[in-house]
């Protein structure tokens, strides 16, 4: 299994349009990906489970990978929070 900590720096946070993005990262791979936000884990590939967090700025998000490409995922995934300006 691979994870990262990250902390979101968006200023609306991760509401529809950031997490289609993340959601869309995510479901290029095979691995199972998850976010954990506030206690609460949610399948990173499914647009309901991560809206359903409420993620606002300032917030430490964990992403977590299990599978053939997970650490190919993790990557991925940080990249986009990166290039989308979401979080660091």
């Amino acid at each position: 299994m691979a994870e990262k900590t990250f902390k979101v720096t968006a200023d609306s946070g991760i509401h529809a349009r950031p997490a289609t993005v993340l959601v869309q990262a995510a479901s290029k791979f095979d691995a199972d990906v998850n976010l954990e936000y506030n206690g609460k884990t949610v399948n990173l590939k499914s647009i309901m489970g991560v809206m359903s967090l409420g993620i606002a700025k300032g917030s430490q998000i964990k992403i977590s990978a299990s599978g053939s490409d997970e650490n190919e995922a993790i990557t991925a995934i940080e990249e986009t929070l990166k290039n989308e300006e979401l979080g660091e």
